[in-house]
């Protein structure tokens, strides 16, 4: 009994140390972490703070925010995710912990350029006014003040209005914190304070909210080279600000799925624009550079093509352009093989992902690679969409998300128009996740197979089957991956 007795008064203390460092979950992250954690812990919560965020910025595009449906869904990938989704909750401790952690590893991650912090800012807005949202429904005001710690912020005056029969709680705040709010006449002026009902305060602390966080990204920016020189960290973070924590397409699942012929009808029914666009210029042109035959290359081993296959493919092309077969053989082919593993370090090298694509090696003069949404000029992309005969309020609504550098969203529009759905209901992330979308859609939700007909051509069947999902890799592993990429450059530079 005494044990037992002992045991629970350390637990009490424990637990009251617990909830003094994280006494709520909304907060303004003011001050970092200070414990020490793993690098597998580190690792890990990144990653799932960047799933979240990836699905904050989706369903901010594909529903208004604040509605039911947003609400839910957002609630729904948090619990998965296992972060705060009840600010006064009061048994959530380690998701609080790993909400904190978390927020500032990916600060590290994306305060290196003006479009990642950008992005992330944008998120972080959307994840803590849902929050906060959340938190004005409930009546512990007190509690409710606490939680923002806003000094500048006090309730003056309870006002009751005999016409509508509410109550106003109006809170003074400083002319400049409420600009937007004098400028709908939502707010009474007077000696230089604005004075604000309840009900509209979210404005001002949401204001301050991305005002701080802005700061805080470009001071954190200004760190980075103290960061950079530990080797531990600055290989993460790169990876982070351009990761894909999706499936792993690779070569092992989709061995030999298409054949050679079969590729000219696919890249028009089932490539992504950025894939379609290359394969397009190879045609035409019977030649890409480096960047184009690294990211297409990889693509096709992704969907199918075998080494074999690849060889064939590329060298048909290439001799068609100013390229002989004995100058493939000896320029082109070892870094053909050397992508499928069979030369130099044998890595069995992954298709790229969307981010890394949008991310690093933006195309030149010449070059076909990169991402269209994000790498072509706004009047090009929409003659581009145009000749795919995608509608004019189709284009408008692509042109619309490019605009707000929402690239990916904007392949998901594509992929929406040209599919004739309205909901794909998946996030698009991967161009090979987009051709097996695309493959299970137009086939019944069956995988594309193939077999030998008595002629021995082949042609395409539809495997009973249901595809399974891919399960997700660690981050490790695709930070491994584009590690050992950059070894396999140096084969492709040959133009």
């Amino acid at each position: 009994m005494e044990f037992s007795s002992r045991a629970r008064l350390k637990h009490a203390r424990l637990a009251g140390d617990r909830r003094e460092q994280y006494p709520h979950s909304l907060q303004f992250y003011l001050e970092p972490p200070m414990e020490s954690i793993s690098l597998v812990e580190f690792e890990s919560f990144a990653v799932d703070r960047l799933k979240l965020l990836k699905v904050i910025e989706n369903l901010g595009v594909s529903h208004v925010r604040g509605t039911d449906v947003y609400k839910s869904k957002l609630e729904s990938e948090l619990r998965k995710l296992k972060f705060p989704y009840r600010a006064l909750a009061e048994d959530d401790y380690e998701a609080r912990r790993k909400d904190h952690i978390s927020h500032f590893i990916l600060r590290l991650a994306y305060c290196q350029s003006e479009d990642l912090r950008r992005w992330f800012l944008q998120q972080e807005m959307d994840l803590f006014r849902y929050r906060f949202n959340e938190l004005t429904e409930k009546k512990d005001l007190k509690l409710y003040w606490f939680i923002l710690n806003l000094r500048a912020v006090n309730i003056v005056a309870v006002l009751f209005c005999y016409s509508t029969m509410w109550v106003f709680l109006l809170s003074q705040v400083g002319l400049a914190d409420a600009v937007d709010l004098f400028r709908a006449r939502k707010v009474f002026i007077k000696d230089g304070f604005a004075y604000v009902p309840f009900k509209e305060i979210d404005v001002i602390v949401l204001n301050n909210y991305r005002t701080k966080l802005s700061k805080a990204l470009a001071l954190t920016a200004r760190s980075l080279p103290s960061i950079q020189s530990d080797e531990r960290l600055q290989p993460l973070l790169n990876h982070l600000s351009h990761s894909y924590v999706g499936p792993d397409y690779s070569i092992q699942k989709n061995t030999g799925k298409i054949s050679l012929e079969q590729i000219d009808a696919l890249s028009v029914k089932s490539f992504p624009l950025c894939m379609r666009q290359l394969h397009r210029a190879l045609r035409d042109s019977h030649h890409l550079r480096h960047g184009g035959r690294m990211q297409y290359g990889l693509f096709l081993k992704g969907i199918g093509l075998t080494l074999e296959q690849a060889l064939e493919f590329w060298k048909k092309e290439f001799i068609r352009g100013k390229v002989d077969a004995d100058k493939f053989d000896k320029g082109y082919a070892y870094s053909i093989r050397h992508s499928y593993g069979k030369e130099g370090r044998r890595t069995d090298y992954t298709p790229y992902s969307c981010m890394k694509i949008i991310m690093s090696n933006p195309p030149s003069q010449g070059d076909y690679h990169g991402c269209p949404f994000r790498h072509s000029d706004p009047e090009l992309l929409k003659q581009k969409l145009q000749s795919y005969k995608i509608p004019p309020s189709g284009i408008t609504q692509v042109l619309e998300l490019v605009k707000g550098v929402h690239y990916q969203l904007a392949c998901q529009k594509f992929f929406e128009l040209t599919h004739d759905v309205d909901d794909i209901g998946f996030s698009l992330n991967h161009p090979n996740q987009y051709f097996t979308e695309s493959q299970k859609l137009l086939n019944g939700g069956r995988e594309l197979k193939k077999e030998f007909n008595n002629s021995g051509n082949f042609q395409q069947k539809n495997n009973s089957q249901e595809s399974t999902n891919s399960s997700s890799t660690p981050t490790s592993s695709n930070a491994k991956a584009d590690t050992e990429l950059e070894g396999l450059e140096a084969y492709f530079t040959e133009d």
